[in-house]
């Protein structure tokens, strides 16, 4: 636990952390939680983001060391697609029981490893240690290290237990478990002046296919997402990408902080949600190669598939556009989407009331007040309660959140839209943004709102 205290305490002292840049030395090496109380994690706890953020790795084995519970709890809450490999659908549990607890359950471990290198044979084994089995000190890192030597397979221990800390702090230990154990440990087969890496992506709805096709048709090469629709070898030779963008810095920017420290890999933050950020992330990742010695007529070619499939995304939306004028928007989610929707449900003119900046940095609400200006309505926490009252009050035409939130709509006889990741429509590149809009007009225009607003007949009928 030692070790695990000083990776957590690496992490809380992130220097590229906009939040830590602010403050002083010693301010910024107490971290950023307050001590977890029972009951804090209920939100997802450090194992759960890791299994998050480590998940899409499609053709590895990720055995979760503890209860049944713990793999069954965070079974398939996202929406993570593979184009191949199917392995991470398989859920794999040391299931422990009482006499582990006992006796200690790294024998357990082992065979398990075992077990699971005999049968499927994957490239590596992701092990994720949970809190019963880090509270009877069962060493994982020990198996992991002892396995990997036995077998001859890489055996990656995640060292992220969920009394730890909130599922944001598990996403940045899984990048460190990345960083120490996998990143840098193979090469490529070849390399290119185009290769990229993309970091904090994770294919939700197959989300980074909409997206790679027009990087193909620049000739830019994904050498790695991290870990979206990702295999082992890409994300262990990521290390020779030539630039990256970070999609994500709540969860990741540890990750791509030290790949530009370590390997000399340039990074941006940028979203592929909506046209204009979109087109400005392609620039940004044509910008950077560039720099790092790619031919300068990337930069002209750039822009070129950037006017055509602007005029092309424009022509599609046109449609929508009289329909959702002045149509307002409540938008409860967090991190990169609540500044990169936002400005892309502006776009085609929704206006948005209020958005959730709890999971969001301070750059993230930076870029919320140049998009909607200094009387941006942020919300740190917004209640299900006041969530209700804004609904039931008309102070907004329909709410897009997560599926936590979409029985506070129902509630209020609202339209509702998942955006969150266990949505099933892909809403990133030009093709997602039409996508996006599409299904708003949908859920707004619905005539089972209609149906519900109506008194029934027997509470209409005069007494």
């Amino acid at each position: 636990m030692a070790t695990l205290a000083g990776k957590i305490q690496q992490v809380f002292d992130e220097p590229a952390c906009g939040k830590n840049q602010a403050k002083s030395d010693k301010e910024r090496k107490k971290g950023c939680s307050k001590q977890l109380q029972p009951g804090a994690a209920a939100g997802g706890c450090a194992f759960d983001g890791a299994k998050i953020a480590l998940q899409p790795i499609t053709d590895v084995a990720h055995l979760v060391h503890g209860p049944i519970a713990c793999e069954g709890n965070s079974w398939d809450n996202r929406g993570a697609k593979s184009s191949g490999a199917r392995l991470y659908r398989t859920g794999f549990t040391t299931d422990i029981n009482e006499t582990d607890v006992v006796f200690g359950g790294e024998k357990r471990l082992f065979k398990s490893i075992k077990e699971i290198l005999d049968k499927y044979d994957p490239p590596a084994v992701f092990v994720y240690q949970t809190c019963v089995t880090a509270l009877i000190g069962d060493d994982i890192e020990a198996v992991c290290k002892a396995a990997s030597a036995k077998f001859g397979k890489p055996v990656i221990p995640v060292n992220a237990p969920g009394f730890v800390g909130s599922k944001n702090l598990g996403n940045k230990l899984a990048g460190e478990a990345l960083l120490d154990h996998v990143i840098g440990t193979e090469e490529p087969a070849y390399t290119t002046p185009y290769d990229i890496n993309i970091i904090g992506e994770y294919n939700l709805a197959g989300e980074l296919w909409q997206v790679k096709p027009l990087l193909d048709e620049l000739g830019i090469r994904i050498l790695s997402c991290i870990s979206g629709d990702a295999r082992y070898h890409e994300v262990a030779s990521s290390h020779r990408a030539r630039a990256a963008m970070m999609v994500c810095s709540k969860a990741m920017i540890n990750v791509a902080r030290k790949m530009e420290e370590r390997y000399g890999i340039p990074f941006f933050e940028g979203s592929f949600y909506g046209i204009s950020d979109m087109s400005d992330s392609l620039r940004q990742i044509a910008r950077l190669l560039v720099e790092k010695g790619a031919p300068a007529e990337l930069t002209e070619r750039t822009e070129a598939l950037i006017r055509r499939e602007e005029a092309r995304a424009w022509e599609r939306l046109d449609p929508y556009r009289e329909r959702l004028a002045g149509k307002r928007v409540l938008l409860i989610t967090g991190g990169v989407k609540s500044w990169s929707v936002v400005a892309a449900l502006q776009e085609v003119g929704l206006e948005i009331v209020g958005t959730s900046v709890k999971k969001s940095t301070k750059e993230d609400k930076e870029r919320i007040k140049e998009i909607m200006g200094d009387d941006a309505h942020m919300f740190d926490d917004m209640t299900p309660r006041e969530m209700y009252r804004m609904l039931k009050e008309a102070r907004a035409d329909i709410m897009l959140s997560g599926g936590r939130s979409q029985f506070v709509a129902l509630k209020a006889k609202m339209p509702w839209l998942d955006i969150n990741q266990e949505r099933h429509h892909a809403y990133a590149g030009y093709e997602g943004m039409v996508a996006l809009v599409r299904e708003i007009e949908k859920s707004l225009y619905n005539p089972i709102w209609e149906q519900v607003r109506t008194p029934a007949p027997w509470d209409a009928a005069p007494l």
